[in-house]
C-alpha cells in the first residue's frame, strides 16, 4: 500500500509510536510518506542544528518525511498553544495535496495538537480513508469560560468532525472507546490498539554498581517514580505516603516538572528523608535504573479524562520486567490488575498508597521478580511493538477497502 502518516511529532522527538510504526510499515514493503513538524519538543525550541524551512525532505527506501514549520513554544499560553496547532494545520495543508496524492489511506497519529491539521488534509485529499490512532480525547485542561474555554469547544467540535469521517479509529486506552464514541464515532469502527513503548531501549537489564549507588541507599525497599514531576501526576501523594512509612522504604523521583518544586516543598515540610530526587536522566539509563529499583511507580490525579488514559511509563516498566505500584484509576489499574504485575490503589488517596508500599516492602523479592515476568509477558502479548503494528496494518487494509495480510507472526516471536 501508499500510507500517509501524519503526526504532531516525530524522531528525532521522543515520538516512538509513529517512529517505529512508519519503520515497520516501510520494512514489511509498504511505501510511507511521514507529514510532520520539525522537532522542538519537550522544550518548545527547535532542535540545535535544525532550521525552520519550507523544503525540507528526507528519503531512505520505502520512506519519505516531510516537515513543514510550525509555531514552536506554544505550552505556556492559550494563544500561544493555538497558534502552534493553528500554524501547523495551515503548514501542513499547503503541502499536503503534492506531498501526500495518492496515497491509499491516512494514519494520523492523533494528538489534540494534530486536529486542525488532520481536519484540513483530509478535505484537501478528498475520499482518501483515515485511521485515527487517538491518544488523548482533548486537551480540558480545566478550562471552562472565558478564551480558552472557547478553545477547548472549538477543539472538540473539529474532533467529533473527524471522528465521524474515519474509516477507522484505534484507541490507546480501553475506557477510551467509550469517550470516542460519545464524541461522535461509530463504535463498529473504533478498536482498541495499546500503544508500545521504544524496544530498542526499554527492555529487561540488569543493573551495574553506578546504578545501584545512585538508587539504593541502604537495604530497603525502593519504590521509583521516573518522568514528569507535573499537576497530572499528583505526586504530592507519593510524598505524603512515603513520609509515613520512613523507616520502611524509599521513594525515588527520578525527572522534573512544573511541579518539582512545591513536590520537593512538601517532602522538606513533613521531614521525608526516605524521600528522594535525582535529575532526568538520558532513555537509555533508565532500564539501569528501572533494575537498580524495586518496583516503578505510576501515579495519575483523579481526572476524568485521565480515567481513560494510559500513561506510558506503564509500558516502559512492563516491557523491562519492573513490577508496578499503580495510584490510579481506570485502564491503568485495571492493567495492572489483570496482568498480575504489581499492586494498585485508589488515586490522591495517600494513605491507601501508604498501606500498598508497605505491602510492597514486605513481599518477598521471588515474588517481585515473579510480577515482573508476568507483567513483561503481558506487554509482549497485547502491548508490544510487533503486536501493534499488524493491528494498525489490517486497520489500515480494512479502510482501503483491501483484504488485509495474513498476520506476521511477529508478535509470537517477541516472546
Amino acid at each position: 500500500m501508499r500510507i500517509g502518516i501524519l503526526s504532531y511529532h516525530f524522531p528525532p522527538e521522543p515520538a516512538f509510536i509513529p517512529g517505529s510504526l512508519a519503520e515497520e510499515l516501510a520494512a514489511r514493503g509498504h511505501e510511507v510518506r511521514v507529514l510532520t513538524g520539525f522537532p522542538d519538543y519537550p522544550g518548545g525550541h527547535v532542535y540545535p542544528g535544525w532550521r525552520q524551512r519550507w523544503h525540507h525532505e528526507t528519503h531512505s527506501q520505502r520512506l519519505s518525511v516531510r516537515r513543514v514549520p510550525r509555531y514552536p513554544g506554544g505550552a505556556a499560553s492559550v494563544g500561544g498553544r493555538m497558534a502552534n496547532y493553528l500554524s501547523f494545520a495551515g503548514s501542513a495543508g499547503l503541502v499536503a495535496r503534492r506531498f501526500l496524492g495518492g496515497i491509499d489511506a491516512l494514519y494520523v497519529f492523533q494528538l489534540p495538537a494534530t486536529t486542525f491539521a488532520a481536519a484540513g488534509v483530509l478535505r484537501l485529499l478528498g475520499r482518501v480513508p483515515a485511521v485515527l490512532h487517538v491518544q488523548d480525547v482533548w486537551a480540558r485542561d480545566g478550562a471552562e469560560e472565558g478564551s480558552e474555554g472557547r478553545w477547548v469547544a472549538r477543539l472538540g467540535s473539529t474532533m467529533t468532525r473527524i471522528y465521524r469521517t474515519a474509516a477507522r479509529i484505534a484507541v490507546a486506552a480501553p475506557s477510551m472507546r467509550d469517550l470516542v464514541v460519545a464524541a461522535g464515532a461509530d463504535p463498529a469502527r473504533v478498536q482498541l490498539v495499546l500503544n508500545w513503548t521504544d524496544e530498542r531501549i526499554f527492555h529487561p537489564a540488569t543493573p551495574g554498581a553506578a546504578a545501584r549507588q545512585l538508587v539504593r541507599r541502604d537495604g530497603r525497599c525502593v519504590v521509583m517514580h521516573a518522568g514528569t514531576i507535573g499537576a497530572r501526576q499528583g505526586l504530592e501523594t507519593a510524598v505524603r505516603a512515603a513520609a509515613a512509612l520512613d523507616r520502611t522504604m524509599d521513594l525515588v523521583l527520578v525527572g522534573s516538572g512544573a511541579a518539582e518544586r512545591r513536590v520537593r516543598g512538601l517532602a522538606a515540610e513533613l521531614g521525608a528523608d526516605n524521600v528522594r530526587f535525582l535529575e532526568r536522566r538520558s532513555p537509555v539509563d533508565m532500564p539501569e535504573l528501572y533494575a537498580a529499583a524495586d518496583y516503578q511507580l505510576v501515579m495519575s490525579r483523579d481526572l476524568p479524562e485521565l480515567r481513560g488514559t494510559v500513561p506510558g511509563k506503564l509500558q516502559a516498566a512492563l516491557s523491562c520486567a519492573a513490577p508496578v505500584i499503580a495510584s490510579a484509576g481506570g485502564d491503568t489499574a485495571e492493567l495492572v490488575e489483570r496482568a498480575r504485575a504489581g499492586l494498585s490503589c485508589p488515586p490522591e488517596d495517600w494513605a491507601a498508597l501508604a498501606d500498598r508500599f508497605w505491602l510492597a516492602a514486605t513481599i518477598a523479592p521471588p515474588t517481585r521478580t515473579e510480577m515482573g515476568r508476568r507483567g513483561r509477558a503481558a506487554y509482549l502479548r497485547e502491548m508490544s511493538l510487533p503486536a501493534g503494528v499488524d493491528q494498525i496494518e489490517r486497520l489500515l487494509h480494512e479502510a482501503a477497502g483491501r483484504a488485509a495480510p495474513s498476520l506476521h507472526g511477529t508478535a509470537n516471536k517477541a516472546h
